[in-house]
C-alpha cells in the first residue's frame, strides 16, 4: 500500500539552477524588476558588484554622479518622475554614510528607493576595518527597512523583498548592505522570483465600509467642507479618482507642495497651497469650514500651524494608507485606511452631487485680496530689481505649465510652489519634509532621467546651488538636458527673512558670496548666461529652454525681498500675515 500511494506522487521537478556570483545575482534581481537606471559610485567594497556590470552595460544604463549623496538625490527626482523604484549604489564607510541625508529625505517624502552599499569582508565584521561602518545601525531611523547580507544565497530573497518594500504601502527607502566575500561568493542561482507578500507586513490596511459611509454622511451634511490633499495621491496614482471625488462633491480643495499638480493649477476647485508659505484663503478657511477632508496628507506643522488652535471647529475625515498617521497630529472623527485609489472611489459613489458656490465664493474673496496686496507686486513688480515670482511668472508663459519643476529649498522654493503653473502630475519634485538644501541639481538628473520626454527646469538658490555644484559634471559625462535657474539674492534667503522679522534684522552668517556661476558651468562644459535686467527676462529664459542640452542662467533678484502670506511659527494658520 505504501509503495503503491508513492507511484501515485508526482515526482519532484528540479529546479533548473546555474553557478552565479553574489554579484550577478543582484544584477540579475535589477532586471528582473524592470529597472533601467542605477545612480551610484564604486568604491573598494563594491567593486565586485561593479566588475559585473562591466557586462550588463548593453541592459543598465549606469550614472556616475560626483558625491553619493548626489546619487541618491538622483535616484529620489527619478522615483518621483517616473512612479519606479530609485536605485542607488554606494560603497562602504563614508560611501553608505553619504547616502544617509537623501535616505533620511526620502523616508519622510514617501520616496521609494533601494540603495545598495558595499561592506568590507565578514569575517572583518566588528574589527574597525578600513572603511567599515555599521551601516545598518546608522540608518535603520531613516530607512523602511534595512538588511545585512553576508551570503551570497540570500541575495535573490532579500533584493525581492527590498523592492517590494520599497514600493508598496506607504512607499520608502530600503538600504541592502552586502559584505564583500557575499559580492564574490558563487552560489547554486534558481532564478529570481518577484515578491507580492511578506508575512506580518501588511502594506495596504483593510479597507472598513462602515468608515466610507460615515465619511460619506458627513460630506453630505456639510455646508462648508474642505479637501486638504497631499502626496499620497500621486504616490497612489489615483488623480482622475480624486478629481472624480472633488468634482462631484464640488468641495473646493488645497494642496501640500508634495501634492502639488495631482490636478492642474487652474482647476476651478483647486483654491491653492496649504501651510506657512501657502495662499491666504485655504489657510484662513481651514478654521471656518465644518467638515475637513484629508487626502494622503500627514499634517505636517508646516501646514497645522499651532495644533491646539487648528480646526478645532471641524469634523475631521483622513483617507491615508498608513494608520500610524491617523490621529498622530490631529484627532480624526472618521479614519478612513487604505490606499486612496481604492477608498475614493467607493466614497465617490456615496457622496451627493452638489456645488457649494457660495463657499467657494469666499475662497475667491481671498484670492482677491491676495493678489490685490501681494501676488500682483510679487509677478508684476515695478521697483528696479527683478522679483523670483516675475520670473517664475515668465517661466510659466514659456512652458505653459508643461515642465517638470525641480526645486532646493529656501525663498526660491516656496515662490516657486506658490507660482509655478502645473498641468501634469509628477510635476513637482522638492525636499519637502526634511528640507534639504543641495537637494535640487542632482535631483533634477534623476528627474530627466526618469522623464526624458518632459523639459526638466531646476530653480535653486545661489546658497543650495553651491552644496552639490559637483554633480554639474554628471551633467557634463552624460549629456544629460537639464535646465538650471539660479534665482541669486546674494543671501541665504530664508533665514535672512527670519532674521529681519523675528530677529532684528540681526543678519547672522547669511550674507553669502559666491562665484561666477556661468564661469563655472563653462568649465563644465555648459551653456550659461547671467542676468540682471527685467529686459532681458523673457528673452534669457526663451534661450535657456530652446538651447540643446543643459543651460545654466543665474537671475540676479532684489536682496531682501520677502516671501509673504506667512504662518509665523508658534501661530494659528489663521493668523497668515500679508506682509
Amino acid at each position: 500500500m505504501e509503495v503503491a500511494q508513492q507511484e501515485l506522487q508526482a515526482p519532484e521537478t528540479k529546479k533548473a539552477t546555474r553557478e552565479i556570483s553574489g554579484s550577478e545575482a543582484v544584477l540579475d534581481a535589477f532586471l528582473a524588476e524592470g529597472v533601467d537606471t542605477i545612480f551610484g559610485y564604486p568604491g573598494g567594497a563594491i567593486m565586485p558588484i561593479y566588475d559585473a556590470l562591466y557586462d550588463y552595460n548593453d541592459k543598465l544604463n549606469h550614472v556616475l554622479v560626483r558625491h553619493e549623496q548626489g546619487g541618491i538625490h538622483a535616484g529620489q527626482g527619478y522615483a518621483r518622475t517616473s512612479g519606479k523604484v530609485g536605485v542607488v549604489f554606494a560603497t562602504s564607510g563614508p560611501g553608505a554614510t553619504n547616502l544617509v541625508t537623501g535616505l533620511a529625505d526620502a523616508q519622510i517624502d514617501s520616496t521609494p528607493l533601494v540603495c545598495v552599499t558595499g561592506q568590507v569582508f565578514a569575517h572583518l565584521l566588528g574589527t574597525d576595518a578600513f572603511q567599515e561602518t555599521d551601516v545598518i545601525n546608522i540608518t535603520t531611523p531613516v530607512t523602511k527597512w534595512n538588511y545585512q547580507v553576508t551570503d551570497a544565497n540570500e541575495i535573490p530573497e532579500v533584493l525581492a523583498k527590498a523592492f517590494y518594500i520599497a514600493r508598496s504601502g506607504r512607499p520608502g527607502p530600503v538600504l541592502i548592505d552586502i559584505t564583500k566575500n557575499a559580492q564574490i561568493q558563487k552560489f547554486n542561482y534558481e532564478g529570481y522570483v518577484p515578491c507580492n507578500h511578506i508575512r506580518s507586513y501588511r502594506p495596504k490596511p483593510i479597507v472598513r465600509n462602515q468608515y466610507i459611509e460615515q465619511a460619506a454622511e458627513l460630506i453630505n451634511q456639510a455646508k462648508k467642507p474642505f479637501v486638504l490633499w497631499g502626496q499620497g495621491v500621486i504616490l497612489g496614482s489615483a488623480e482622475q479618482e480624486f478629481k472624480a471625488f472633488i468634482e462631484k462633491a464640488g468641495i473646493p480643495s488645497a494642496w501640500t507642495i508634495l501634492g502639488a499638480g495631482a490636478i492642474p493649477t487652474d482647476h476651478e476647485l483647486n483654491v491653492g497651497m496649504l501651510g506657512m508659505h501657502g495662499n491666504y484663503g485655504p489657510n484662513v478657511l481651514t478654521n471656518e469650514c465644518d467638515v475637513l477632508i484629508a487626502i494622503g496628507m500627514r499634517f505636517d506643522d508646516r501646514v497645522t500651524g499651532r495644533l491646539d488652535k487648528y480646526a478645532k471647529q471641524a469634523q475631521v475625515i483622513h483617507l491615508d494608507i498608513d494608520p500610524a498617521e491617523i490621529d498622530k497630529n490631529v484627532k480624526t472623527t472618521v479614519p478612513v485606511w487604505g490606499d486612496c485609489k481604492e477608498t475614493l472611489p467607493l466614497l465617490t459613489a456615496l457622496v451627493e452631487e452638489k456645488q457649494h458656490t457660495e463657499w467657494l465664493a469666499k475662497f475667491k474673496e481671498f484670492t482677491r485680496q491676495e493678489v490685490e496686496q501681494v501676488i500682483h507686486n510679487e509677478l508684476n513688480p515695478t521697483t528696479p530689481e527683478m522679483t523670483m515670482g516675475e520670473a517664475i511668472r515668465v517661466l510659466n508663459e514659456l512652458t505653459d505649465g508643461e515642465a517638470v519643476i525641480v526645486t532646493d529649498v529656501g525663498q526660491h522654493q516656496m515662490v516657486a510652489c506658490r507660482y509655478a503653473k502645473l498641468n501634469k502630475t509628477r510635476s513637482n519634485v522638492t525636499s519637502g519634509g526634511l528640507g534639504t538644501m543641495g537637494f535640487a541639481l542632482p535631483a533634477a538628473i534623476g528627474a530627466k532621467f526618469g522623464a526624458q520626454d518632459r523639459p526638466v527646469v531646476a530653480i535653486i538658490g545661489d546658497g543650495g546651488f553651491q552644496m552639490t555644484l559637483q554633480e554639474l559634471g554628471t551633467i557634463m559625462q552624460t549629456g544629460i538636458d537639464v535646465k538650471i535657474i539660479i534665482l541669486n539674492n546674494n543671501f541665504l534667503g530664508m533665514v535672512r527673512q527670519w532674521q529681519e522679522l523675528f530677529n532684528e534684522r540681526r543678519y547672522s552668517f547669511v550674507d553669502i558670496q559666491s562665484p561666477d556661476f556661468v564661469r563655472v558651468a563653462s568649465g563644465y562644459g555648459i551653456s550659461g548666461k547671467s542676468i540682471s535686467d527685467r529686459s532681458e527676462l523673457k528673452g534669457a529664459l526663451q534661450e535657456m529652454l530652446e538651447h540643446k542640452g543643459s543651460f545654466l542662467l543665474e537671475i540676479m533678484v532684489t536682496k531682501e525681498n520677502n516671501v509673504f502670506p506667512m504662518v509665523p511659527q508658534g501661530c494659528s494658520v489663521a493668523e497668515i500675515r500679508l506682509k
